[in-house]
């Protein structure tokens, strides 16, 4: 189904194709489109990004899950409409994985700005990230990778524990969440054995539970490059969805904390990295460090509270594929962003938990700069977001 289509002021001729429609796409289309560029939509979902009066056209496609099928995909959009030189957009950790391992063959007909499959390692696989960072000395939790019940037993951090997967698509996909809390050992035990049925061997890991809710989760943001951070952005996701192990954010403010920024350019330049990355942290403070949770080697869900804040993580990054300049910048401290239609069933978890009041939170939505979907020039996918909640509920829980 074709978007309205966008008249080209700027004559641009390369566009973008966005893998993947839903609000994180939508920010995406909506960055390059105003640029004056064309943006094609790839999704194998009922996404809201093809309503955009910025999106020139929506492909809908069998699978974009599987490697090979990305790459189909993809390449098949480029044969059809003539897409040669495009810039490619994924916002899925399997799309980034599938693009890495496959960029000679797409390189020759697209512009792929992700990481090549050597940088790409350090991020999709934990067991490489927790490595890597504790070579670098960046604080990391307690973990654990245990290859049997009792190595289990005799290793496991202090209870409460938290059990995840090493490569966590897979896992989220199967049971539909991000990770596991045990607090008891019959605990730990049972969500050990089931994690094991559903990963591979050694893909389980064990780590302590670092105290704190929304308001000790911090991230790094960045486009990367020749070792620097062009456009960075220091952030507190302060709420997030499901309460203890998000999903993803549903409100977050940039904040200013330059641990985040040492231990993160330590870690990017280390591995070589290029393109846009997210790293998440927690503060711990019982030690009051920054402690290394995950990256994200793509756009990440509120990537748009950096254009709030004087920053475009999605326009730095076409601009850069296309050799033009791209000023350095930091996003400025104290800009909020809000995904309401997953906040608010958060934000009354937390007044029924008491983990704040109700004037507090509802003194937060009203101070929100930005939200991720609603855009006075650009309605149609707001409006649609709505009309796809029951879908949105069944398909990810929101």
């Amino acid at each position: 189904m074709p978007g309205s289509g966008l008249a080209n002021p700027t004559g641009r001729t390369t566009g973008a194709i966005v893998l993947g429609g839903d609000y994180q796409g939508l920010g995406i289309v909506r960055s390059i489109g105003r640029l004056g560029a064309p943006v094609y939509v790839l999704d194998d979902e009922r996404s809201i990004s093809r309503f955009s009066r910025y999106a020139t056209r929506a492909i809908s496609v069998p699978d974009l899950t599987g490697e090979q099928a990305i790459v189909d995909a993809l390449l098949e959009a480029t044969r059809t409409h003539g897409l040669e030189g495009w810039v490619v957009f994924p916002t899925r950790d399997e799309c980034v994985a599938a693009i890495s391992r496959r960029r000679d063959e797409l390189s020759a007909h697209l512009r792929i700005p992700t990481p090549d499959s050597s940088a790409v390692r350090w991020t999709a696989d934990k067991r490489d990230t927790f490595a890597v960072a504790v070579e670098l000395d960046i604080p990391t939790p307690l973990t654990i990778w245990p290859r049997s019940e009792e190595e289990l037993l005799d290793l496991a951090p202090q209870l409460p524990a938290v059990i995840k997967p090493a490569v966590k698509t897979p896992f989220i996909r199967a049971t539909g969440d991000k990770a596991w809390r045990a607090d008891t050992s019959d605990d730990l035990l049972r969500l050990y054995r089931r994690a094991q049925s559903i990963v591979g061997d050694g893909e389980t890991m064990v780590q302590e539970l670092i105290p704190g809710g929304g308001d000790r989760q911090y991230a790094y943001c960045a486009f990367f490059k020749d070792g620097e951070a062009v456009v960075a952005m220091h952030a507190r996701r302060c709420r997030q969805h499901p309460w203890e192990f998000g999903r993803a954010s549903t409100y977050v403010e940039t904040v200013l904390e330059e641990p985040l920024e040492t231990h993160s350019l330590k870690l990017l330049r280390h591995i070589g990295y290029y393109g846009l990355v997210e790293l998440e942290f927690k503060h711990d403070q019982r030690d009051d460090q920054f402690k290394l949770l995950d990256i994200n080697a793509r756009t990440w869900g509120y990537h748009t509270l950096g254009e709030a804040a004087g920053v475009d993580f999605a326009a730095s990054l076409y601009k850069d594929q296309l050799a033009e300049p791209v000023e350095r910048s930091r996003a400025r401290a104290g800009v909020s962003w809000l995904r309401l239609l997953t906040d608010l069933p958060t934000g009354i978890l937390d007044v029924a938990g008491r983990r704040t009041t109700l004037r507090a939170y509802v003194r937060s939505l009203f101070g929100a700069d930005t939200e991720a979907v609603w855009d006075r020039r650009d309605l149609r996918p707001w409006f649609a977001e709505l009309a796809l909640v029951p879908y949105l509920i069944v398909k990810r829980g929101f």
